[in-house]
């Protein structure tokens, strides 16, 4: 997986929005590995990590909505980006990767996630 082209974000305060209104039009996936999500999390995100994507990869089309707004999580924002691509690569529509990360949300958005 390797990018070439830009991927469409979304700030975190824009997720923030986003999360305080009704999200049931959202798939929020988070790419992290289990031991990073048991530190830091955000309610209502879906863990396919990043290390079982052979797992996952399979299954995914069946569990998304290729049409739906897809915002995307990992730790700074470069493994989400990699899963962006491969979303938009097949077939999904509307995949957004969320700048800066889990990071960039505890620093800006909720104090009481924990920094790693």
């Amino acid at each position: 997986m390797h990018q070439n082209q830009s991927i469409p974000t979304i700030t975190v305060k824009k997720l923030a929005e986003y999360l305080i209104k009704d999200n049931s039009e959202l798939q929020l996936i988070d790419v992290r590995e289990p031991e990073e999500v048991k530190i830091a999390h955000i309610e209502k995100f879906k863990v396919f990590s990043l290390s079982k994507f052979p797992e996952w990869s399979q299954t995914i089309i069946n569990d998304l909505d290729f049409d739906k707004e897809t915002l995307v999580l990992c730790h700074h924002g470069v493994r989400s980006a990699q899963v962006c691509f491969w979303l938009l690569k097949n077939g999904f529509i509307n995949v957004k990767n969320i700048e800066g990360g889990i990071a960039a949300y505890s620093l800006i958005i909720d104090n009481s996630i924990p920094q790693y």
